[in-house]
């Protein structure tokens, strides 16, 4: 294909990312009052009253200003949407990338599409998880004479951005799989730099994690760790696999003039099994 064809191939494939995403967003803007809505405020509201201005037993989200409201809806509406089309514009991305890979790289992109999608739900569902026990240890912090009446934009943007955080943070052990699989890192390299790579695991924990307490820190950094740790075994098997292919199969080194190490002598006849008789 031609570059103009690759251009105008990439234009439709985005075109029709941007449709699917357009299409979620509107779908997401309708659900944020049939239940999105409450379903992103149920861990704050799950906190003691006492938590709340005067002990506001209905958990009501305040807005600031005028367009707060609109902007709000608009902002969970597209990130509703950019989730709920993620199959569709995935698929749009894998179908431009798998004309110029291999077959072996084809069936590759397709488990780390799925494997990602996986990974992200897994992250975000375990930032669900702790994400009540994170908010309650910061508002604990001020003090039992504080109360809070938080904003809608504050809290929602809060919640969003620590179940992108968690979901991201675990789709990092899948990229360190995929670049062994394309030989660009060795199970070596992520041996000799296993150490360095747990202790930054736990830095990067630090500063991603929005509300920056151990708990949730651990939360994010162990399974990270964990899933690390699988991808350096995942990265030990897939070299083994590659030494010996390249042991029976890989001549480049040989010169011209060299015999192929294969035995190319005629196997002798009474070690093939005998033919049956008629």
């Amino acid at each position: 294909m031609s570059l103009v064809g690759h251009l105008t191939e990439l234009r439709n494939r985005i075109a029709k990312a941007l449709l699917a995403l357009a299409l979620g967003t509107v779908a997401g803007f309708l659900w944020y009052d049939h239940g999105l809505l409450t379903f992103l405020s149920e861990p704050y509201c799950a906190l003691p009253s006492d938590f709340r201005f005067q002990g506001d037993e209905d958990c009501t989200l305040v807005v600031l200003d005028v367009f707060g409201g609109v902007l709000l809806r608009l902002k969970i509406g597209l990130i509703a949407g950019a989730v709920l089309s993620a199959p569709f514009w995935l698929y749009q991305l894998w179908a431009f990338v798998t004309p110029g890979l291999k077959r072996n790289e084809k069936r590759y992109t397709v488990g780390f599409v799925a494997a990602s999608t996986l990974l992200f739900a897994a992250g975000a569902f375990l930032a669900w998880l702790t994400l009540r026990k994170g908010l309650e240890l910061l508002l604990s912090l001020a003090g039992d004479e504080v109360a809070f009446q938080l904003t809608a934009p504050d809290y929602l943007g809060f919640v969003i951005s620590l179940l992108v955080a968690f979901g991201l943070s675990l789709e990092l052990p899948l990229i360190a799989v995929a670049l062994n699989l394309v030989g660009v890192l060795s199970y070596d390299a992520l041996k000799r730099s296993r150490r360095w790579i747990f202790f930054l695991t736990i830095v990067f924990a630090a500063f991603v994690t929005p509300t920056q307490d151990p708990f949730t820190m651990l939360a994010m950094a162990v399974p990270m760790i964990v899933l690390f740790e699988g991808a350096i075994q995942v990265a030990r098997v897939v070299d083994k696999r590659r030494a010996r292919r390249e042991a029976v199969e890989h001549f480049h080194d040989l010169g011209d003039d060299d015999a192929s190490p294969l035995d190319a002598r005629p196997s002798s006849l009474d070690d093939a099994p005998s033919a049956s008789r008629g």
